[in-house]
C-alpha cells in the first residue's frame, strides 16, 4: 500500500516598513501594518478560504479516506488573530476533523537553532502552547523552519518528545536511496524522518502552471499515475508545500482547485493508494534505515542547504548582530521588547538580502518587498540598531540606578564617619576646658558668664557681621544655584 502523505505550510511574517537612518532612537515601531494586514486578506480570499473549505468538503465526502497536515508559524497565527478571525475559525474547523494533524515548529518561524540551543526550545514550547490553546491539539511531529534538518537538530527534537519530523529528500544527501521511504535520525533512532519527494511536489507547486514544461498541462489523473508507477516497495510518497500554492502561487484560473478536488476520486479509484497523515506513517511503516545529514539542509533552492538565509556577508553580519543581544533581551521583563525580539528572528528577513541571480534569484525577487538585497539589509540593520538602542535602554537604568545609590551610600557613610570624628574631637576639647571637680556655669553652657560691658560689645559685632551673609542679591543667588544644578 502507498501512502500519500499531504503537508503545508502556512506562514506570513509580519513585514517590516521602510525604517530610514534618522528615525534610529526615535521612532520604535517596525511593521507594516496596512502591508501585513493588506497581504494577509488577499491571500485570505484566494487561498486560505476557498482551499479550507474544499479540504473540509472533500473530508466529509470521502469520510476519513482523504487526510492531510498542516504546520503554523507563530507569525500567522498572529496575525489572523489580528486580521483573519474568519480564517482562523476555519482552520479551527479543519483541525477539529480526524483527517487533519496539526504540527509543531519553531514560533518565530527562526533560525534559532544554529545560534542559540535555549531559544530554539524557548519557541518550540511557545508554539505548542499556541497550538493547544487554538486547536486544542499537541503536536507529536515537527516541522522545522523551512524543513531545515540535520543530526544534530533531529536528535535534539527527538529530547524534546517529538516522534518524527519532516525534512527535504535533497539528493546529496538519498544519493541512490528513494525519498519514498521511512527513515530515522542517526543520533536518535526514535526520531523517525519523513523526506519531501521534491520532483512530485514542485510538479504541482512550481511547474503546475509552466506552459514550457514538457508535462503541462498537469492533471489529477497523469498525477496519480506516477504515483501508481512508482516501485511497490517505495510506500511512502510525502508531497510538501506551501499552503499559499494554491490560489496565491498558482491561481484559481490555472486550475489548481480543480487539480486538488479531482485527487482524491482519482486515488480512490486506484487500489494500493491512500492518504495519511505524518502520524499514520510513523505508526503503520517501518524505518528502513538512518538518514545521515552532518550538514543541515532545507528545502529552498538548488544547494538545499542554509545560503538561501546565511549565504553572504551581508546575512552572516545581520544574524550575528541579532543574537549577539540575546543575553540582554533576556533580561527584560517587557512585552514589546520580547515581541520585536521574535518577529526580528523570522527567516523570511534574512531571505530577502539573499544575493543569488538566475532562477533562485528570481525565486527570492518574487517573494521580497524590497528592490535589491541590499535595501533589504539596510532596512533591518537600521530598525535592529535602533532595537538595540531600546533594549541597552531598558538594561541601563537600572544598572545607573543602582550604581548610584552604592556612590551615594558610600559617600554618605564617609560623611558620617567624618562628622563622628569631628564630634569626638570637640568633645575632647571641651573637656580639656573643664577642670577636674569644677562644674560648667550654668545657663551658657560651657561658657563662664560674661559681663554687660562684654554683652554690649558682642551684640555690636554681631549686628556688624550680619549684613555680610547677604552681600549677595536673591536675584544673583537663584542664579548661581541654577548654575550649580
Amino acid at each position: 500500500m502507498k501512502n500519500i502523505c499531504l503537508y503545508f505550510q502556512v506562514h506570513q511574517p509580519f513585514r517590516l516598513k521602510r525604517y530610514r537612518f534618522f528615525e534610529i532612537g526615535s521612532d520604535h515601531y517596525y511593521y507594516d501594518d496596512y502591508t501585513n494586514e493588506s497581504i494577509l486578506r488577499k491571500v485570505a480570499e484566494k487561498s486560505y478560504l476557498p482551499a479550507n473549505k474544499l479540504i473540509l468538503d472533500l473530508i466529509d465526502k470521502y469520510k476519513g479516506q482523504f487526510k492531510v497536515s498542516f504546520s503554523f508559524s507563530g507569525m500567522i497565527l498572529e496575525q489572523f488573530k489580528l486580521y483573519g478571525e474568519d480564517v482562523l475559525e476555519s482552520f479551527k474547523q479543519l483541525a477539529s476533523s480526524d483527517s487533519v494533524e496539526i504540527l509543531a515548529e519553531s514560533y518565530a518561524h527562526s533560525l534559532a537553532f544554529f545560534k542559540s540551543r535555549d531559544e530554539f526550545v524557548r519557541q518550540v514550547k511557545m508554539h505548542e502552547k499556541l497550538v493547544k490553546e487554538l486547536f486544542g491539539v499537541k503536536p507529536e511531529v515537527f516541522r522545522n523552519t523551512e524543513l531545515i534538518y540535520s543530526d544534530d537538530i533531529g536528535n535534539d527534537v527527538a529530547k524534546m518528545g517529538y516522534k518524527a519530523m519532516l525534512t527535504e529528500g535533497a539528493k546529496h544527501i538519498l544519493g541512490w536511496k528513494s525519498p519514498n521511504h521511512l527513515y530515522c535520525n542517526a543520533i536518535n533512532p526514535k526520531l523517525k524522518v519523513l523526506v519531501r519527494n521534491f520532483k512530485l511536489s514542485d510538479d504541482i507547486a512550481f511547474r503546475f502552471s509552466d506552459e514550457s514544461w514538457n508535462e503541462w498541462p498537469l492533471t489529477a489523473e497523469k498525477f496519480v499515475s506516477w504515483i501508481d508507477n512508482i516501485p511497490e516497495n517505495e510506500e511512502v510518497v510525502n508531497i510538501f508545500m506551501d499552503y499559499e500554492t494554491f490560489g496565491e502561487h498558482q491561481w484559481k484560473e490555472t486550475g489548481i482547485f480543480s487539480f486538488l478536488e479531482k485527487l482524491p476520486a482519482i486515488i480512490q479509484e486506484k487500489k494500493g493508494i491512500s492518504f495519511s497523515t505524518p502520524s499514520d506513517i510513523i505508526r503503520d511503516k517501518q524505518v528502513i534505515a538512518p538518514i545521515h545529514v552532518p550538514n543541515p539542509i532545507s528545502w529552498a533552492d538548488e544547494e538545499k542547504d542554509l545560503t538561501a538565509w546565511l549565504g553572504n556577508e551581508l546575512q552572516e553580519e545581520a544574524y550575528n548582530k541579532l543574537y549577539s543581544i540575546e543575553d540582554m533581551v533576556m533580561k527584560i521583563n517587557r512585552d514589546d521588547i520580547k515581541r520585536d525580539w521574535l518577529n526580528l528572528q523570522t527567516s523570511d528577513h534574512f531571505y530577502y538580502m539573499c544575493t543569488k541571480f538566475f532562477s533562485d534569484g528570481e525565486v527570492h525577487s518574487y517573494f521580497s518587498p524590497f528592490d535589491s538585497p541590499y535595501d533589504a539589509f539596510i532596512n533591518y540593520m537600521n530598525i535592529l540598531s535602533d532595537f538595540i538602542l531600546r533594549v541597552k535602554a531598558n538594561l541601563a537604568p537600572e544598572s545607573e540606578d543602582s550604581t548610584e545609590l552604592n556612590l551615594r551610600i558610600s559617600k554618605q557613610e564617609k560623611e558620617i564617619e567624618k562628622l563622628k570624628n569631628q564630634i569626638e574631637r570637640l568633645k575632647k576639647s571641651e573637656q580639656a576646658k573643664v577642670k577636674p571637680g569644677r562644674k560648667p556655669a550654668t545657663g551658657t553652657g560651657s561658657r563662664a558668664p560674661i559681663s554687660k560691658k562684654a554683652a554690649t560689645k558682642t551684640k555690636t559685632t554681631s549686628r556688624k557681621k550680619k549684613p555680610a551673609s547677604s552681600k549677595i542679591p536673591a536675584t544673583k543667588a537663584k542664579t548661581t544655584s541654577r548654575k550649580k544644578k
